[in-house]
């Protein structure tokens, strides 16, 4: 009765946000047409189904539930949404809106509109409906291990591409996706007529996106298209779902692969030059990258002594990699004194060039099916007829679209390929994308200034293709076929690496 009193004397819509305990949390008064709900950063969602919050507003012509009550209640998971609908300035009816529990096509339940009066009959013991609608809703997760604490993402691209080829990157998206531990509980593709500058998809959609998200039990979308900082900014004031692309996920892969001293400092260097412009408005805070701050006094902003100790700390973290980088050239130098021939192995991500390593040199460089299973250089010796010796070279995978701030950091290890005598190129011939994976590596050497280097095109896993297949494919190509997890299979591969390094026998 307060609220209608206060709604009709100053011509606006005014509302509650009530918590479970019965505590008021916030009081919004908004104008004639609706109300703006405050951030609820002191109520946030994490991995419950609902808040534990209910909105009570007040609607000054009697309407009930509109969709933008819809739109708040399903993006925000709020318990129940209650409109009292008023009629010459006093409480006329009420309705109430709440998640639906059944998983079917209507995302909201309604009740109502019934009389003002009669709301207690109608809507009966209200704190035990909402306990068993929480408990609805968490039976619909059956397919997680609460104990389970991986994120869980949707994978969403948005592209005017062909289909097929968003089909393609999707696939290594999700790929990518497992490799970083990721449960993946949905893909979504669209195709608009036209990119949107802010969201990359229309407001709406994006709303649509989150929602659909959040009903499977999300905590992640991740995009196939890198967004640019404004871009995920926006969608993220949104939503509580982390929000990353395509980049931040390789780069967060990366992180965690990362042993060597040379591994850890590039990919360092590679996510901060990815913050650093990231480093804006909400949720900027971060963890303090070194110890000791200085520079303009105590006048100084939070946001302004972030960026500075980003930048002080990619400074520093260049200056190691020059250090790193001198090492290395002490290590070729050495290399090159004793005339030993350097033979790198490159290829796509998981194409099986670790495993290829360890068979030839019979050593135990790690090896998992996954991508990114190897980021730090592994060089080992390789004993050829007539006491020859090569040091042969294990480099990180290469990836279509590798990030520009990765590839930069990485540009010093990848140099190390200008030094070798000859690349071989490893392509996993059973995946159906390798022409693709080929011209990816390709560019990548070419970006290097390295695509004149003498390589051999080396096609892997011939043992799961088809026999004539793998033939016609080495015919194609010029190349050699072999199984990497077969040794017996790489009779042909010596024999044309002897040949290509000593010509003359």
């Amino acid at each position: 009765m307060f609220m209608a009193e206060c709604s009709n004397s100053i011509g606006r819509q005014v509302g509650v946000l009530v918590h479970r305990s019965g505590n008021i949390s916030h009081v919004i008064v908004g104008d004639a047409k609706g109300i703006f709900i405050p951030d609820l950063d002191n109520f946030p969602l994490g991995r419950k189904v609902l808040r534990g919050l209910r909105l009570i507003h007040t609607h000054l012509k009697g309407e009930g539930i509109n969709q933008d009550d819809i739109t708040d209640l399903s993006l925000l998971r709020l318990d129940a949404l209650i409109v009292i609908g008023l009629k010459q300035g006093m409480p006329d009816t009420v309705t109430l809106a709440h998640l639906a529990s059944n998983g079917g096509g209507t995302p909201c339940g309604i009740r109502g509109p019934v009389p003002f009066h009669g709301m207690d009959r109608a809507f009966g013991d209200f704190d035990t409906f909402i306990s068993s609608l929480d408990e609805e809703l968490q039976s619909r997760r059956t397919g997680f291990d609460i104990k389970d604490r991986r994120e869980r993402a949707v994978l969403v691209s948005v592209s005017t591409s062909p289909r097929y080829d968003r089909e393609d990157s999707m696939e290594e998206l999700r790929e990518l996706a497992k490799a970083s531990n990721v449960v993946v509980v949905d893909t979504v593709l669209q195709r608009p007529r036209e990119i949107n500058p802010k969201y990359l998809l229309g407001e709406g959609k994006v709303k649509e996106l989150v929602i659909n998200a959040m009903n499977k039990g999300a905590t992640l979308l991740i995009f196939d298209q890198d967004l640019n900082p404004s871009q995920t900014r926006a969608i993220s004031e949104i939503t509580e779902l982390k929000v990353i692309d395509r980049s931040q996920l390789i780069l967060d892969i990366f992180a965690r692969r990362a042993h060597s001293r040379d591994g850890k400092v590039q990919v360092e260097l590679a996510q901060l030059r990815y913050r650093l412009p990231r480093l804006t408005g909400k949720g900027t805070a971060m963890s303090k990258l070194m110890g000791g701050i200085g520079g303009r006094g105590p006048g100084e902003m939070k946001l302004e002594v972030d960026r500075r100790r980003v930048r002080e700390r990619i400074a520093l973290l260049e200056k190691q990699l020059k250090t790193l980088g001198r090492a290395r050239q002490q290590r070729k130098a050495r290399r090159v004194a004793e005339g030993i021939p350097i033979i790198s192995i490159i290829g796509y991500t998981n194409a099986g060039k670790s495993t290829l390593l360890n068979n030839l040199t019979k050593s135990a460089t790690f090896v998992e099916d996954k991508m990114f299973a190897t980021l730090d250089t592994a060089s080992r010796r390789l004993r050829f007829p007539k006491e020859r010796d090569v040091i042969i070279t294990d480099t990180v995978g290469f990836i279509r679209d590798l990030p520009r701030d990765l590839l930069a950091a990485f540009r010093a290890t990848l140099e190390e390929l200008e030094d070798a005598d000859l690349l071989l190129h490893v392509v996993d011939m059973s995946n159906p994308r390798f022409d693709q994976h080929i011209r990816s590596v390709e560019k990548i050497l070419c970006d290097l200034g390295i695509s004149e280097k003498t390589s051999l095109l080396v096609f892997n896993k011939e043992d799961l293709v088809d026999r004539e297949e793998a033939e016609a494919i080495r015919k194609r190509y010029s190349a050699v076929t072999i199984s990497a997890v077969r040794p017996d299979s790489f009779t042909g591969l010596l024999d044309k690496i002897n040949r290509m390094l000593w010509p003359r026998g």
